[in-house]
């Protein structure tokens, strides 16, 4: 199944549009409190991803699910040149987008970068070496996966290494990571789609 496409702006047009629409799926599908709860707050994150972008911002929401697997899709087209959100941000004090902490946060810099920023140069902390293959020329398009981060930070947790322990803590304080079985962002050219997928007991 797959719902009706919602389009959600940063500045929260349609976004209770959206939260309504996972109440509407539990009730259709009978989840349980407890797996509608689950669904409920990692839509409530994901629209908090949704609202904290730089300048207005649209993109696409919906939902679908097979065998018992959900997933809550959000697809962003960036519109934004590097200069213009630069100049967005430089009004902020400390000249940063304020809402990259935290996993949620972070992501956020996959969907806030200028639209002729390159992804090989994006100096997010998620993106570890090791992580995606080698590339000798900048790429367009990407795919994160928090699965694969998880185990690649637990890999240098072992070995002692103090900067992954943070990034674990903070995963480890993660409603998302906690709650979801993964989290997926994907880049093609412009256009940055996370996928957050849940498993129902």
């Amino acid at each position: 199944m797959k719902t009706d496409v919602i389009e959600v702006s940063s500045k929260g047009s349609q976004i209770e549009t959206a939260l309504n629409q996972v109440e509407k799926v539990a009730a259709y599908k009978n989840l349980a409190p407890k797996n509608a709860l689950h669904l409920r707050l990692l839509t409530e994150e994901m629209m908090g991803l949704m609202r904290s972008l730089t300048g207005e911002t649209k993109g696409k929401f919906w939902i679908e699910d097979e065998d018992n697997v959900y997933q809550l899709h959000l697809l962003v087209a960036t519109r934004m040149n590097s200069g213009k959100r630069g100049q967005l941000l430089s009004v902020a004090t400390s000249g940063k987008n304020e809402s990259a902490r935290g996993l949620m946060g972070r992501l956020l810099d996959f969907f806030d970068r200028g639209a002729d920023e390159d992804i090989a140069s994006l100096s997010s902390p998620l993106m570890l070496p090791g992580m995606f293959a080698e590339s000798t020329t900048p790429t367009l398009d990407w795919e994160w996966s928090m699965v694969e981060y998880e185990d690649a930070l637990s890999t240098r947790v072992r070995a002692n290494d103090t900067a992954a322990k943070e990034a674990w803590d903070e995963l480890e304080k993660s409603v998302v990571a906690h709650v979801a079985d993964d989290v997926k962002v994907s880049i093609k050219g412009t256009r940055v789609e996370m996928i957050i997928t849940k498993k129902m007991n």
